[in-house]
């Protein structure tokens, strides 16, 4: 069943309840100690209208099957706090969901209402990384956890840093550590590899580029850099920049572009011969289902992709049962931004669950540092965790290759030939 949600001026408003679980005790209540009912809000900043507004949609659906899970594990029990003789009913946590549009100074301007203005104890979301790096000043001067779930420069764990910021979802490092070894495996040859890059003009695609031939060089791969093109963001005609890929003949070509600005490559480039002249790879986006579905039966075969999530990667039941709770809800099958938001709410819950004093940013950090679980794109035997000292999220990445399948339409191709690799 689809859901619908009003939108006001700024925010969606739903509910969730989290259970505090741990050394709780449930008899408290019928000894006379006072009971503390303390009240979370999050606030989630999604492109909810623009060329992002996908993210932003798949994003709150996402959050809402959360919710239902949550509220499947609520218990009546009470967490006894020993310090101080109180205890503490599981919270009720509201979610405010603002449309950031996709532009930092609206994002900004959002986080310091929600904090000044809702008093919110956590900030998540921002799907570019331009909204990201203005939210999370936000979060710092303001002291308050930021948790992302769909941008992934490295700058947010790298000297934009602190220590109120945590992101859920693999970031660009991630991917092209994991591409670097994808190369290295099946690129290992005498004289250097002739490579070429085409990214969008802005932080997310220099440092994925800047990455890239970092582990590149860590993996003793002497490239070739025979061309590096970079259009802006949301360009629409990559004519010339298709004809100089082509021109520049590389052996592989990387494309450090995601969402609409990936289709239209595609949809482009499919008209030239540049995917009969050279090897087009993606590893951060290019994989990622919403692509897949809006490009159907014009995604090229043989490709090399990867992505956050996956809807047919790993097999495995917790998997499998997200994406087809989404499914059945929405009607269309998630995209990574799904499964980041998904993440986040969780890994919010996981936290508060473990958490005595809920006002201790001390100990909630350290509970975000401390963090294992189990995600919807572990594999199995293997669960999320948290870098205590990056505060980046650990993942496995899968790297596949496009190949027909029908079976989660609209899509028409999906990846198959899995490489796996897991984090370092």
């Amino acid at each position: 069943m689809h859901h619908r949600y009003r939108v006001l001026t700024h925010v969606i408003k739903n509910t969730l309840f989290l259970l505090l679980i741990g050394s709780y005790d449930a008899t408290s209540s019928e000894v006379g100690l006072p009971i503390i009912e303390p009240s979370i809000k999050i606030a989630c900043l999604f492109p909810m209208s623009g060329p992002s507004a996908n993210y932003g949609e798949d994003s709150v659906e996402a959050i809402r099957i959360a919710e239902d899970e949550l509220k499947e594990r609520h218990d009546q029990h009470f967490y006894k706090n020993e310090s101080d003789s109180q205890s503490f009913a599981f919270p009720t946590v509201e979610v405010l969901i603002g449309d950031t549009k996709s532009k930092p100074l609206r994002a900004v301007q959002l986080a310091r209402s929600f904090i000044d203005n809702e008093n919110v104890s956590f900030l998540c979301g921002g799907v570019s990384s331009s909204v990201a790096l203005a939210v999370t000043k936000v979060a710092y001067d303001n002291k308050v956890i930021f948790v992302g779930t769909d941008h992934a420069s490295p700058r947010l764990v790298d000297e934009a840093l602190h220590p109120y910021y945590f992101r859920m979802n693999n970031g660009t490092r991630q991917s092209m550590q994991a591409g670097a070894k994808y190369i290295a495996q099946h690129y290992r040859k005498r004289g250097p590899l002739k490579i070429a890059f085409i990214g969008p003009d802005y932080d997310y695609g220099y440092r994925a580029w800047d990455d890239l031939l970092y582990f590149l060089k860590n993996n003793n791969i002497s490239v070739e850099i025979t061309a590096e093109l970079w259009p802006k963001l949301n360009e629409k005609d990559y004519t010339i920049y298709i004809d100089a890929l082509v021109n520049a003949k590389p052996d592989i070509i990387v494309n450090g572009h995601w969402g609409t600005d990936f289709v239209n490559f595609i949809k482009q480039a499919k008209n030239t011969q540049l995917f009969e002249k050279t090897k087009l790879m993606n590893f951060d986006a290019g994989g990622n289902y919403d692509t897949l579905a809006a490009l159907g039966s014009d995604m090229p075969l043989g490709l090399v992709l990867s992505a956050r999530h996956h809807v047919n990667w790993p097999q495995t039941v917790g998997n499998q049962q997200f994406v087809k709770t989404f499914y059945q809800r929405t009607g269309r099958y998630p995209s990574y931004a799904a499964a980041g938001a998904y993440a986040g709410i969780h890994a919010i819950a996981a936290v508060v669950s473990q958490t005595k004093s809920l006002a201790n940013n001390e100990e909630l950090i350290s509970r975000f540092q401390e963090l294992s679980i189990k995600l919807p794109e572990d594999p199995d035997g293997f669960a999320s965790h948290m870098n205590p000292v990056t505060h980046q999220i650990q993942q496995v990445q899968a790297i596949g290759v496009t190949v027909k399948n029908t079976s989660f339409p609209p899509a028409t191709v999906l990846l198959d030939h899995w490489f796996v690799y897991r984090p370092n």
